[in-house]
């Protein structure tokens, strides 16, 4: 847009100035001295202006002169954004007598345009005794960078005539804040105009609008028209068709898009690699990244973040790792927010020693920096770390938001600090002017719920300014799971039916919540509600990387090739923990069958089969690592603590819920999660 507008004011400049010419308004070669000397300060510095204006000040030897001055000035103010400066030419000007010409009164519809003044814009539009295609162009444009849509499409409905950049100006203002729809409705009469031809920019444009309302016919048909009009060769094109492609979710035609384009540029490559990691086809994003290493193009920090973000969504530790090597081979900027990406990165992947080594290394860490490790700490079972980093935020003077305060409520929920959490939500209104979000809401619940607080719990949900969400109803049955409050587990459990009745976690939270109290009746009820809304337990899945290859488990699972192992192992080991004082925890055990059977089907939890396979696959000592995408059960986490004090090895559990860090028979989380 950019670009084009700058072809489109030379274009209409070089009219007009052939037109002064004409008229005796230009400076001829004897004249040139004084434009030789202001043009001396092509790029001068702010501070340097004054000293320009008290030269351009000197009363000028005659008109023609005059003219030439007052040009060069305002051109400097505008490149400079020198509103105030401008201000001080302009009224020069008028004191002076001096008539400014289309050229003139342009280059300061142009200034004040630029430095966001369009009230001053508006105020020489209409002074102006003749008007052309670029005084409205640069009108239109002015209001349109500013968001003001309604003045540009007022002006615009005026023009006695418009251009491609008239066009443009109107449909990229809409698409800018927000306005797709209306976008596309200026080019559809856009299209009807025999005077307008297709560019680039106003292709992009449209493509762009089109993303925006997901609307992938029109976008079809615009790259059909883009085709026929020989625009297709285009990089920016190619880049827009992309975008359009991937945001309309069509990733496989937008990789199309992108292999056909001839000079990929990093802003391409970053698009089609973020767009495979939001469609979450991370495997083709990482892939298409390690193509990006080989090509020779350097990436920048949008690129390192998206990937570093990618890594941390999908616990993708060693990836990020390479990452993180990559960027201090080709020395990125620490104040860049792909540090921050870094830091966000290893906190979400467990390791909170290099997130805290990154984040010691930046000389001014952002506030996305400071919550990420805060969280990270929290989520790691390190409360008191994460507290003493959100005091130290503070004392840096930064302003902590919203986020920031879910990972403080957090840690104190993971250290059981009730009265310190209450302190902390309390201060986020009254000392820090923040609003209470349904987040913080859901985060004191739970952390009331956990300590048994059932009372204070209710009384904060009856005063909330909003309604309760699915996150607080689920913390407060997560609470009543733990101290079994029937009668308030099945409020909860209603709310939560009503607003999410395919949601299978509630069913099997209630379940076994009847499960523990021996209502083995009202169990077997849920099961068959369960059975006839169609309603399906998610099954637990766990997962390790061993030896750069990731080993997947089912509960029961006997399909790896090393089940057999597996298995044999888990019965020795069983014998250990029974030694050593473990009891199967059989409460959560969904079916009223026989206390042995509810023990056996214990034995072969997901988890338990992954960190077993990872004890036998890897040296004695070697640090474990096991990812679940549910919540880990009492009866399992209590088994890994042993587990980790027998085999005597750090073993990690990512959970649906934080990080438990097992380690000599005792776990990170002190038992409370």
């Amino acid at each position: 847009m950019e670009e084009f507008a700058k072809t489109e004011w030379e274009s209409t400049r070089r009219r007009n100035t052939t037109k002064q010419f004409a008229r005796g308004e230009a400076t001829k070669q004897n004249h040139s001295n004084v434009r030789i000397k202001l043009s001396s300060w092509a790029n001068p510095c702010r501070s340097n202006l004054n000293s320009l204006l008290k030269y351009g000040s000197a009363k000028p030897r005659c008109d023609k002169e005059e003219a030439s001055v007052y040009s060069t000035l305002i051109q400097l103010c505008c490149q400079n954004r020198a509103l105030n400066e401008g201000k001080t030419v302009h009224k020069r000007m008028r004191y002076s007598g001096f008539l400014p010409g289309i050229v003139i009164s342009n280059r300061l519809l142009d200034m004040y345009a630029k430095c966001g003044s369009l009230s001053d814009a508006q105020k020489v539009f209409d002074e102006m005794s003749e008007k052309d295609l670029c005084s409205w162009n640069t009108l239109i444009s002015g209001y349109t960078k500013l968001g003001m849509l309604k003045e540009a499409k007022k002006l615009f409905d005026e023009m006695p005539e418009r251009d491609n950049f008239s066009w443009t100006a109107m449909i990229s203002g809409y698409v800018r804040f927000d306005k797709p729809k209306e976008a596309l409705e200026l080019y559809r009469m856009q299209e009807m105009s025999l005077l307008s031809k297709l560019n680039k920019f106003t292709v992009s444009s449209v493509l762009a609008a089109s993303a925006a309302m997901g609307c992938l016919i029109i976008g079809k048909e615009i790259h059909g028209r883009i085709t026929r009009a020989g625009l297709d060769f285009d990089d920016v094109v190619w880049s827009a068709l992309m975008d359009m492609y991937g945001k309309c979710g069509s990733i496989d035609e937008a990789r199309s898009v992108f292999d056909k384009l001839v000079d990929r540029d990093i802003v391409a490559w970053t698009a089609m690699i973020d767009r495979y990691f939001k469609d979450g086809r991370r495997e083709e994003g990482f892939e298409l990244f390690r193509q990006l290493m080989k090509s020779g193009i350097w990436p920048n920090e949008f690129t390192f973040a998206g990937v570093l973000n990618a890594c941390a969504a999908a616990a993708a530790e060693e990836i990020g790792k390479q990452v993180h090597g990559y960027m201090t081979r080709v020395y990125f900027n620490p104040l860049s927010f792909a540090a921050s990406a870094l830091v966000h990165m290893y906190s979400k992947c467990g390791n909170v020693e290099n997130a805290k080594r990154v984040f010691n290394g930046m000389p001014q860490p952002d506030l996305v920096s400071w919550t990420s490790l805060i969280t990270g700490y929290a989520q790691n079972g390190q409360p008191d770390e994460a507290l003493e980093y959100f005091e130290l935020l503070l004392k840096s003077n930064t302003k902590p938001d919203h986020i920031t305060f879910v990972g403080v409520l957090s840690a104190c929920t993971h250290a059981g600090l009730v009265d310190k959490g209450l302190e902390y939500f309390h201060s986020i209104k009254d000392i820090h002017g923040l609003t209470h979000t349904a987040d913080h809401y859901a985060c004191i619940i739970d952390l009331l719920a956990r300590s048994g607080r059932f009372q204070e719990a209710e009384n904060i949900i009856s005063k909330m300014p909003m309604k309760p969400d699915k996150f607080l109803w689920a913390s407060l049955l997560g609470g009543c799971r733990i101290h079994g409050n029937l009668e308030l587990s099945e409020k909860a459990a209603k709310a939560l039916f009503e607003i999410e009745p395919e949601n299978p976690a509630t069913y099997v939270t209630m379940a076994n919540i009847y499960a523990t109290a021996g209502r083995w009746d009202e169990v077997a009820k849920i099961r068959r509600s369960m059975d006839d809304k169609g309603v399906v337990k998610k099954p637990g899945l766990s997962w390790i990387e061993v030896k750069r290859e990731i080993h997947v488990f089912l509960v029961g699972d006997t399909s790896h090739p090393k089940s057999k192992e597996i298995h044999e192992f888990l019965g020795k080991l069983s014998k250990r923990m029974r030694e050593e004082g473990y009891v199967p925890d059989t409460n959560f055990v969904l079916h009223d069958v026989e206390e042995e059977q509810k023990e056996q089907n214990l034995s072969y939890h997901s988890e338990k089969l992954a960190v077993a396979f990872g004890i036998i696959s890897t040296p004695p000592g070697t640090p474990l690592k096991v990812f679940k995408n549910l919540r880990t059960c009492v009866d399992c986490h209590n088994a890994i603590k042993y587990i980790s004090k027998i085999v005597n090895r750090k073993i990690t559990v990512r959970d649906s819920s934080r990080f438990h860090c097992f380690e000599d028979g005792n776990c990170s989380c002190r038992d409370y999660w």
